[in-house]
């Protein structure tokens, strides 16, 4: 099995990102993104226009992912798709395009658990990638989930610590929301962060559990703290845009940074590895590279077209599944919700 060469397509939907990739024995062929534009004049995602959106992509994407990895679809050996969580409509539109073609085709179909393959997709070959060694810890952060994962094989994984309420990344644009920038303002605050002081203004960290997160309360308290600020000084936001996004960066990095200290000190397992969205936040990569030097911990970073929604990662979790021969029956059906463990 080894010596042939293995194509799988990958196909990702789970929220606005239409994404498919191919992979040959573990390596990116083609990894093909489109983006839905739409929804940033509504900050934030609209689900009917992402299903859409979707249904308008799908097509062109494989047929783009087909063409850059120089393959055609009779040489593919399995279709693996997003099976949850995310939205419903999104998830639908990808499900039963993976479900016709892999049932036109008559080769196995692939469900992938799109949090799994967050974390997977650090298995992905590349030259200068470093794959981490089992069991590892893998802190998840995305808009929608923030976990500390012990993952002791490809499949076998435990939930060591999760947030109680909002995600990380929804910290993040709703703290640029309070502070009028655009939607995505993750990315932004993190931009305007390297231009500040990070100690201008000071945010209480929540108190919650050793390994859990909670971010609801740090987003109230940025909103009342520029509320306060503004009645007293209406350019408050204008003037001091860099010192705010550097300390609500900084507040939210040493969260994480604690919890993930936190879980070393309990496991005794050095290998770190970040996945999901967030995990493209600059400073977080920083903290994490010198954790390295301070603390002896080994960390594992994806490159930055691994980080958000793309079919890659799908596609490598279906590889992997299909390697240990766990295909899915044409019954399966999207889900919505799903814990990393499912």
């Amino acid at each position: 099995m080894s010596q042939k060469s293995i194509y799988i397509l990958g196909i990702e939907s789970s929220c606005d990102d239409t994404s498919a990739a191919v992979i040959c024995n573990g390596v990116v062929l083609s990894n093909v993104v489109a983006n839905q534009e739409v929804h940033a004049k509504y900050g934030g995602v609209v689900p009917e226009l992402a299903s859409r959106a979707h249904q308008q992509n799908i097509v062109p994407v494989v047929q783009q992912a087909l063409k850059e990895a120089n393959i055609e679809k009779h040489q593919l050996h399995g279709i693996a798709f997003t099976r949850g969580p995310g939205l419903m409509g999104s998830l639908l539109v990808g499900t039963s395009f993976a479900k016709s073609l892999a049932l036109g085709l008559k080769i196995p179909l692939l469900d992938v658990n799109h949090m799994q393959a967050h974390i997977l997709a650090h298995f992905i070959k590349e030259e200068d990638s470093r794959i981490p060694p089992f069991p590892f810890i893998c802190l998840t952060i995305s808009g929608g989930h923030t976990q500390i994962v012990k993952v002791n094989n490809h499949f076998d994984m435990e939930i060591l610590g999760e947030t109680i309420d909002d995600a990380v990344g929804e910290a993040f644009d709703k703290s640029a929301k309070i502070l009028g920038l655009p939607y995505p303002g993750g990315p932004l605050i993190d931009k305007y962060a390297q231009l500040g002081n990070p100690k201008a203004f000071k945010f209480t960290k929540p108190k919650v559990g050793d390994l859990d997160f909670s971010f609801s309360g740090l987003k109230t308290a940025i909103l009342y703290f520029i509320q306060k600020q503004e009645k007293e000084q209406p350019n408050f936001i204008k003037e001091n845009l860099y010192d705010i996004c550097a300390s609500i960066q900084y507040t939210i990095i040493e969260i994480l940074m604690d919890k993930l200290k936190n879980a070393v000190k309990q496991t005794q397992i050095t290998h770190i590895a970040i996945a999901g969205g967030v995990s493209a936040n600059s400073e977080i990569r920083k903290r994490l590279k010198m954790a390295e030097q301070h603390w002896g911990w080994t960390s594992y970073i994806p490159k930055f077209e691994y980080t958000t929604d793309n079919a890659a990662m799908i596609a490598i979790t279906g590889y992997l599944n299909f390697l240990n021969n766990t295909y899915a029956d044409v019954s399966v059906t999207a889900q919505a919700r799903l814990k990393v463990t499912e």
